[in-house]
């Protein structure tokens, strides 16, 4: 099967098993690739949710310039705020938690930004609707 669409993002990180750590843990990502490149030597790692057919692959570097950071980020639709809520606060007492949860209505609905290991930012959701606007969008 041919891939069509956007399938994927790629994030350099300073250490692939914290990264790995930090998606499974606030975007309940999974590794569903991992391989020492052919070329470059460098450790690659896919993960996914297995909600659609998206990865975000970590390329492990030497250094990180974070470029997905406020406002530029990930976004994860999470089942409820009370899932958001938990999370924050795990997130609070790891020291990862950018900005707290905030509820900004409709069509923003109730978010909030975490960091990862290498300063990219997560945003964690509910209520955006994005999935509903893309079937109606046709």
């Amino acid at each position: 099967m041919t891939d069509i669409g956007l399938t994927h993002i790629a994030l350099p990180v300073s250490n692939l098993e914290r990264s790995i750590k930090f998606y499974s843990t606030y975007a309940k990502m999974r590794v569903v690739h991992r391989r020492i490149d052919a070329e470059t030597g460098v450790a690659v790692v896919w993960l996914s949710d297995h909600t659609r057919p998206f990865v975000i692959v970590l390329i492990q570097t030497d250094s990180v310039h974070p470029i997905l950071s406020p406002l530029a980020h990930l976004g994860v639709g999470c089942p409820s705020r009370e899932d958001i809520d938990i999370l924050c606060e795990k997130a609070r007492i790891e020291g990862v938690l950018l900005e707290p949860p905030k509820d900004s209505g409709y069509p923003i609905g109730y978010w909030a930004f975490l960091q990862d290991p290498d300063g990219h930012t997560l945003e964690l959701s509910y209520g955006q609707e994005i999935g509903h606007t893309v079937e109606n969008a046709y």
